[in-house]
């Protein structure tokens, strides 16, 4: 009897061991083209995850190696996206416009449903008020958000007064609390309207104490500043001109455009690129026209990363999405492969997140599949002009450190009476 129980022991043990092994591997994405730039990839593949973490890519991975198979045979997969210009320190402080108030937005309603898996705040928060942020956003959401501090200690309240205060434009302490927190990853300053260039001086000056990228939303004076002392007496290789295709009289003043008055490129812009300056889309509701892009873009000018601006005043309108901007930029003449790359590894770079933007075996498993539709659709922009486009992304799934968080048709699913 005892040599029956050993026996049993046995058999059992091994044929759980064998289960085991067969299983080897949580998700396997099938089939799907599979473009990942900075390995330069883009074939048909399989992906698997396991832990959270991409685990295998190659050709015909066997199914019986996987606990689940998703079938994305005729969709692309690609890492998952990264957002670099949103603003999410949402709260109830009325009259506080992006900063713990009413117009910023909860990132997780938002992301997911476009394939972004990272999210930027760009200039929400600043170093008095970046721990309330972390607490409210960054740990309560399963995006991952990161953080561009505002130069402002304030942050990105009412731009007058608030962002015109010279006076709570400390390098030192937005510098000291940079260097606290892995989350913040850049500096930003926006919205001034003096000329005066104090301001994107001291955010230089913390980006440079902190090691990290400057991003500015060049604000606007009458007259204008000239973009091309902003670009080569002022800002680093590395540093960021959002709202690329913006320009002319804003909301926030007047600022040149990257063409000028007859529609041709202004001189040194293709020099500032070259140098190392980000051009960044940030679309938003106000700060990206088609007198501008299409110009600038049939004379070969084209953005490095595509920011959304994300927050209620852009979400209706002609931004939308990540996607949608993606989309806009693709019917634009931008490739498939253009898109990708300014929307995943171009943007990890930037801000120096390397083990972002990517499907390397280890990196954590956030991946978008989308689906490339083909059809007659409209593209706004922030003036709600609309050109024609054939071409149109959709978030198919999406997945964060390995666990499905949109599934749009239910594909990563078990059909009912299965």
């Amino acid at each position: 009897m005892r040599n029956l129980t050993i026996y049993i022991i046995f058999i059992f043990a091994i044929f759980s061991a064998n289960k085991a092994y067969s299983q080897s591997y949580e998700i396997i994405l099938k089939g799907g083209h599979v473009i990942d730039p900075k390995n330069e990839i883009n074939d048909v593949l399989d992906i698997a995850v396991k832990d959270g973490q991409v685990a295998r890519v190659a050709d015909d991975i066997p199914i019986s190696l996987g606990e689940r198979i998703i079938d994305v045979s005729g969709l692309y997969v690609t890492p998952g996206m990264i957002d670099l210009h949103t603003h999410l320190f949402h709260g109830t402080v009325p009259g506080n416009y992006l900063n713990n108030s009413f117009s910023a937005l909860p990132p997780d309603g938002f992301t997911f449903r476009a394939g972004v898996t990272t999210a930027v705040d760009v200039g929400g928060t600043g170093w008095k008020d970046f721990g309330l942020f972390k607490d409210q956003v960054i740990d309560r959401s399963q995006t991952r958000v990161l953080s561009f501090l505002n130069i402002v200690g304030g942050g990105m309240r009412p731009p007058v007064p608030y962002e015109q205060d010279l006076n709570d434009m400390d390098p030192t302490m937005t510098a000291l609390v940079a260097n606290q927190h892995s989350e913040i990853v850049g500096v930003k300053v926006a919205h001034y309207r003096n000329r005066d260039w104090t301001p994107y001086e001291r955010g230089v000056a913390a980006g440079n104490l902190a090691e990290i990228p400057v991003m500015v939303d060049f604000g606007g004076a009458n007259p204008a500043l000239s973009i091309d002392s902003l670009f080569f007496d002022v800002l680093r290789p590395g540093d960021i001109y959002t709202h690329a295709f913006g320009g002319g009289m804003t909301g926030h003043g007047d600022r040149e455009a990257i063409i000028d008055e007859n529609d041709r490129l202004r001189p040194r812009m293709h020099e500032a690129q070259e140098r190392g300056i980000i051009f960044d889309v940030g679309f938003g509701g106000g700060s990206f026209f088609y007198d501008v892009a299409i110009p600038a873009t049939k004379q070969n000018f084209w953005p490095n990363t595509f920011g959304t601006d994300l927050h209620t005043g852009s979400m209706n309108g002609g931004m939308k999405t990540m996607l949608n901007v993606a989309s806009t930029m693709m019917n634009l003449g931008m490739s498939l492969q253009e898109v990708i790359n300014a929307s995943t590894w171009k943007p990890a770079q930037v801000i120096q997140r390397e083990d972002l933007g990517h499907l390397s075996v280890g990196a954590e498993a956030d991946i978008a599949v989308f689906n490339l539709l083909n059809g007659d659709f409209g593209f706004q922009d922030s003036r709600r002009i609309m050109i024609p486009g054939n071409e149109k992304l959709e978030a198919e799934l999406t997945l964060r450190a390995g666990r499905v968080v949109w599934d749009l048709n239910g594909i990563a699913s078990p059909q009912w009476g299965d």
